[in-house]
């Protein structure tokens, strides 16, 4: 199309006329007040002839050289649909990507006059004849619903939109309508059955609607049809759940009389009349709670709330921090229209964190909708009012008692909680498949078991008519027990089925355990059922790492078992058990970690159950790692092997090798611990169903490959080690467990990266570490995040902010006890101290450091300290210092070439070739290097080796 600034040109479609010279717009023939805005939005959506055009460029055309917000943009696009009413249609939102312009362009001649041009217009035929009004606010977020609905109406002669209270079936229906208005000659009407009491007057409601005149005699649905049975028309019949009867016979007798009505019908359950298509209307699109999206508006419920709250607020313009909010709001609204509508237009007088704070009280927050509205849609509770009311007191018994449960249930679920004397099981089942059909239980088919659940909304409402009926405890009580009895089935199974099947079996029961233990554990609950069920959803928590949640149930059943007579010692060993998995890593916790594991051991002992011996075994032996005692915790680890070879359980004892490999590997013999690690990966099958995760915190070989990868590189072969690195976090992240990813990027992938002078890597494993211990509760490991970022920006030359973090990281860690990585980050801060020209500091660190080692026996980094003392030395700068740094730097290369661990001897000749080119020496000093260079058959691309070649080169 040529440009529309040309005199001559206009523009015509459907019954609009543009007249580009006058910047006007002509409906049916009239100008109508569009601004100036609008007006460039229409044209360059016109001149598109079709394409999708962005929302950037739409603004860049509009408003030039100017920053404007997208919602700017919106309120034109919405203007113009405005303008356009039933061809609201003209402008397509295409989703994520701009807005496109559907109406068929027609070209007008030239020269004629603007007069004569609204002369034409006028001429064009008439719409069909209706009784629709114009649509006075946009759709927001209906798009593709629309368009389905669309599609069945096309197919099908009879729709029926159902859905629950609100979920806005009457604006999808009229939309529809208008937008099909063209295609039916004999009009579109609307019969509203809204007011009606009787369901009698429905004939006569629809005769009225369409125009019909009967003269005297009995309106009947049959008399209607055969007035309709030649017409070309469409029909919409609104809200027929309350003459459902009456509405399914008269659509059923217009479409027999004739072949050329359509009907469409919005009911809270289908109509179950012949021919009848049903379409049920979803509650509008919301964010997960956990997505990551940066525009939040193109979900439909977050755009509504927005554009409502604009309505009562044009300056109201949130930030991402008020979206998030939002789209929270939106999420326990469940994405319903009229709820969503009514919260927005309260949230200019509480604002939207106080509107957040106070929806549990929804019912009574939610009010206040438009004063045309009808009374159930003015009101939260008087959409639910007008449901509940149209029940008969059987299912309302049924509804209230569902809402007992939290979350999706079964109908397995649903009969053993509700099922009772006064509500046989066919009751319950009868009751179910009603309140499905009448859009009050939401049915999800999910697999082979179909699973129910209450919209959020519509359970608070249901709790509450619980409460007033005085049943909630006998139900709470009957839903513990039942979640109770599942859990201990699923404890009993864990062992035996495949991980994904479990969680998927129980996994999704997380609501229901929590509102259960929530009963168990309040004034009016029973505690023995709160002591049974935690125990037994032990191992789900564990394998969902939800380690706060379950700290703090294990806590509570812990002092309700002390207020309970007899104290049951199995139960206490399992809750000491749990309390000490749980606290291993928060750093505030760990002393009571070390003496829940002690009682659950002496416990297990006296109760003769070697598998919790075991588990405490494994426990106590992780503990003194974490402390660096490894002497103890080698005895412990033989003390594992040794009791899981008297049960004869061969993958127990290749844990025991796996917990040797690593008691060695920190004890220096790099040789005896990669032979144990690779015989146990040689021969450890992982279970199918995962146990091990549960009864030693982590996935057995994830954790063995961390051992390994330390030690292939500190013989020499990094790039074994980088693959290992690599292999064992996609291995971690596909068995979706996180605490054996957060492992393994704690203790191989983040340490390694960083040995290996890759600070991409380092940065990239150390935000993955972040990340997850930011969702759970491990302080720990969040410390060793700061200690590796302090590293690498020291390491990248930012001083100030790597110290700022490493020195209070290496502290928090020490104070807690959790010192089993502490000799390497203490080497990262005392070569940070040189750098910062506080060497001697970094000499009472390191001196420090290695007394402790020589003390416990850890030895697999003295090399390096003993390296690091040496440079600290040379920077001091002291009379004798290169003497001093030289016996240092030669102690480390006998510790290295003894343990034979090949990178620490490169770095220490690196640093002592050094000295010896200072001193003139540059021919021995290449000869050293040299010899240690010439071993290396793998790793030429890291760090080490570079700097090591680059000196080799400059000696020669």
């Amino acid at each position: 199309m040529e440009p529309a600034s040309e005199a001559s040109a206009s523009v015509a479609f459907g019954r609009f006329r543009v007249l580009p010279h006058r910047r006007e717009l002509l409906v049916d023939g009239r100008p109508i007040k569009l601004g100036g805005r609008a007006f460039d939005v229409l044209m360059a959506l016109i001149e598109a002839r079709g394409a999708v055009v962005s929302k950037g460029a739409l603004m860049t055309r509009v408003w030039p050289d100017r920053i404007v917000e997208e919602n700017s943009l919106q309120a034109q696009i919405a203007a113009l649909r405005t303008i356009f009413g039933a061809e609201r249609g003209l402008i397509r939102t295409v989703s994520g990507r701009g807005y496109q312009f559907t109406g068929e362009i027609r070209i007008l001649s030239p020269g004629t006059d603007d007069r004569a041009d609204a002369g034409v217009a006028a001429a064009e035929p008439a719409p069909p004849p209706t009784n629709l009004s114009e649509a006075i606010s946009e759709l927001i977020g209906r798009d593709d619903e629309l368009a389905e609905i669309l599609n069945l109406a096309a197919a099908h002669r009879l729709v029926t939109l159902t859905g629950a209270g609100g979920i806005g079936k009457t604006r999808l229906a009229l939309a529809m309508a208008r937008e099909l208005r063209q295609h039916f000659a004999d009009g579109v009407w609307l019969a509203e059955f809204s007011p009606l009491s009787d369901p009698g007057l429905v004939p006569t409601t629809v005769a009225s609607a369409v125009g019909l005149e009967f003269g005297t005699g009995e309106v009947s649905a049959q008399r209607v049809a055969q007035a309709l049975a030649d017409r070309r028309l469409l029909l919409v019949l609104d809200t027929c759940e309350h003459v459902i009867t009456a509405a399914a016979a008269i659509a059923e007798a217009v479409l027999r009389a004739g072949s050329a009505v359509r009907i469409i019908t919005t009911s809270r359950e289908p109509l179950r009349a012949e021919g009848e298509w049903v379409y049920p209307v979803p509650p509008l699109a919301v964010p997960a709670a956990d997505a990551e999206d940066d525009d939040l508006t193109r979900y439909g419920a977050v755009r509504l709330f927005v554009e409502r709250a604009r309505a009562t607020e044009p300056h109201f313009v949130p930030g991402l921090r008020l979206m998030t909010m939002i789209a929270a709001i939106c999420r326990r609204l469940d994405g319903i229209p009229l709820a969503i509508e009514l919260a927005a237009a309260r949230a200019s007088a509480l604002g939207i964190e106080e509107l957040a704070a106070r929806l549990d009280d929804r019912f009574h927050l939610l009010t206040g909708g438009r004063r045309t509205a009808l009374p159930r849609h003015q009101t939260l509770r008087a959409t639910l009012d007008w449901s509940y009311e149209l029940l008969a007191e059987p299912k309302r018994a049924i509804l209230r008692y569902l809402s007992v449960f939290a979350g999706g249930f079964s109908l397995a679920a649903a009969a053993a909680v509700l099922a009772s004397p006064e509500i046989p099981l066919s009751k319950v089942v009868d009751g179910l498949s009603n309140l499905v059909a009448k859009s009050l239980v939401a049915a999800e088919v999910d697999g082979p078991v179909t699973r129910y659940r209450l919209l959020d909304t519509t359970r608070s409402y249901a709790l509450e008519k619980l409460v007033e009926a005085g049943d909630r405890e006998q139900l709470a009580r009957s839903h513990a027990e039942y979640y109770r009895d599942l859990f201990e089935r699923a404890e009993a199974e864990w062992d035996t089925r495949p991980t994904a099947e479990w969680l998927a079996d129980y996994g999704r029961q997380i609501d229901d355990l929590r509102a259960a233990l929530d009963w168990a554990f309040s004034p009016r609950g029973n505690a023995s059922v709160g002591l049974a069920l935690t125990v037994a959803a032990v191992p789900l928590w564990f394998q969902l790492s939800l380690v706060d949640e379950c700290l703090g149930w294990v806590e509570r059943a812990l002092a309700a078992l002390e207020m309970t007579p007899g104290r049951d010692a199995r139960r206490r060993m399992q809750l000491h058990a749990a309390l000490g998995w749980l606290q291993m890593y928060a750093t505030a916790r760990l002393e009571s970690s070390t003496a829940a594991w002690r009682t659950a051991l002496r416990l297990a002992e006296e109760l003769a159950d070697t598998d919790y011996q075991l588990r405490a075994l494994w426990a106590l032996w992780a503990d003194r790692t974490n402390h660096a005692e490894f002497r103890e915790a080698l005895t412990l680890a033989n003390q594992f092997r040794s009791l899981s070879a008297h049960a004869g359980n061969v993958a127990d004892q290749l844990v025991g090798d796996r917990m040797t490999g690593a008691s060695l590997h920190f004890l220096g013999n790099q040789a005896g611990a990669r032979e144990c690690i690779e015989r146990m990966l040689g021969r450890y099958t992982t279970p199918v169903s995962r146990s091990h995760a549960v009864r030693f915190q982590f996935d057995q070989r994830v954790t063995a490959r961390i051992t390994l990868a330390r030690v292939l590189w500190l013989q020499g072969l990094a790039d074994q080690a980088l693959r290992e690195v690599k292999s064992n976090i996609e291995h971690a992240v596909s068995v979706n467990h996180t605490l054996s990813l957060c492992n393994a990027l704690a203790q191989a992938a983040c340490p390694i990266a960083l040995l290996v002078g890759d600070f991409a890597m380092a940065e990239r494993y150390t935000a993955m570490l972040r990340n997850h211990t930011g969702k759970n509760t491990l302080d720990v490991w969040r410390a060793y995040a700061d200690c590796f970022d302090g590293e690498r920006l020291i390491r990248c030359g930012d001083l100030d902010t790597g110290l700022s973090l490493l020195l209070p990281a290496v502290d928090e860690l020490w104070r807690a006890g959790f010192v089993q990585y502490h000799a390497a980050f203490v080497i990262a801060l005392a070569l940070g101290l040189v750098r910062a020209g506080r060497a001697a500091d970094a000499r009472v660190t390191i001196d420090e450091a290695i007394e402790r080692c020589e003390r416990t026996g850890e030895s697999w980094a003295l090399a390096e300290l003993h390296r690091a003392r040496g440079k600290a030395l040379l920077s001091g700068r002291a009379t004798g210092a290169d003497q001093a740094a030289e016996v240092v730097f030669l102690q480390s290369l006998d510790i290295a070439r003894e343990q034979k661990v090949l990178s620490w001897e490169l770095r220490a000749a690196t640093s002592f070739a050094r000295v010896r080119r200072d001193q003139g020496r540059s021919a021995d000093a290449a000869a050293l290097l040299q010899s240690v260079y010439d071993r290396f058959t793998e790793g030429f691309d890291t760090a080490d080796l570079k700097a090591a070649k680059s000196l080799l080169d400059a000696l020669r």
